[in-house]
C-alpha cells in the first residue's frame, strides 16, 4: 500500500516539476526586436546628405550686423540666393543631432557670396520627417559693396522642417529612397538682422 501512494505521489509532483522546468528555461525560438527611427531606418547611426536649395534674403539696414554698412537710400540689401548644403545627421532614437555646412551664392540682387557651418538637433516624425532647429556661423559678402568688399561674419540660427515622401502622398513613387523636401528659415545676427526663407530637396542615403 505504501508503494502504491508513493508512486501516486510521484506521478501527481511530475507533471508540476516539468512545467516549472519549461517556465524557467529560455526558449531557443525567441527573437530580437531592433529598434527603430519613426520611418523605420535604424535607430542610431550616421546618415550623410547633401542638397540644394534656394530662396532670398533680406537684411536689416536699420539695425545692420556684425559691421555692415547701411545701403544707400535706406533701402535693405537683399536678393535671391541659391545654397549647396553637406552634413550628416546622428539619429538617437525618435531624436537626432548633426552638423551642417553650406555655401552661397547670390544672383539678382545685392548679395555675392554666403558660407558657414552649423549645428542641428530635432526629432524625426511621421513615416520619414524631421523637425529641427540650428545654430551656428556664418560669412556674408555683398556685391552692393564692390569686388574689394570683406567679408562680414555672425552668428546664424534657423528653424526648419524635413518632408519625406511618405508624408505627402508619394510614398509609391521613391519609396524609402532618402529624397526629403526642406523648407527653412534662417536669420544673420545677433539680433536677427536678416530674414532667409528657403526651400530645396535633400538627399539622404
Amino acid at each position: 500500500m505504501r508503494t502504491l501512494l508513493a508512486v501516486a505521489a510521484l506521478a501527481a509532483a511530475f507533471p508540476a516539476v516539468a512545467f516549472a522546468q519549461d517556465t524557467d528555461t529560455p526558449t531557443t525560438t525567441e527573437t530580437s526586436v531592433t529598434e527603430t527611427a519613426p520611418d523605420g531606418s535604424r535607430a542610431f547611426g550616421i546618415e550623410p546628405y547633401f542638397g540644394v536649395m534656394g530662396g532670398y534674403e533680406q537684411f536689416d539696414n536699420s539695425h545692420p550686423a556684425a559691421g555692415i554698412p547701411k545701403a544707400p537710400g535706406g533701402r535693405d540689401f537683399d536678393g535671391g540666393i541659391v545654397q549647396g548644403v553637406v552634413g550628416v545627421n546622428v539619429p538617437l532614437g525618435p531624436v537626432f543631432v548633426g552638423v551642417e555646412g553650406n555655401a552661397t551664392k547670390g544672383f539678382k540682387g545685392d548679395i555675392d557670396w554666403e558660407y558657414g557651418v552649423a549645428g542641428r538637433a530635432g526629432f524625426r516624425i511621421g513615416e520619414s520627417g524631421l523637425i529641427y532647429g540650428k545654430a551656428g556661423y556664418q560669412w556674408v559678402n555683398f556685391d552692393a559693396l564692390g569686388n574689394d568688399s570683406r567679408d562680414f561674419h555672425d552668428i546664424t540660427a534657423g528653424l526648419g522642417v524635413e518632408v519625406g515622401p511618405k508624408d505627402i502622398g508619394l510614398g509609391g513613387i521613391t519609396g524609402r529612397s532618402g529624397v526629403r523636401l526642406r523648407l527653412e528659415v534662417n536669420s544673420f545676427g545677433k539680433d536677427f538682422n536678416s530674414f532667409q526663407p528657403m526651400a530645396g530637396v535633400i538627399m539622404h542615403f
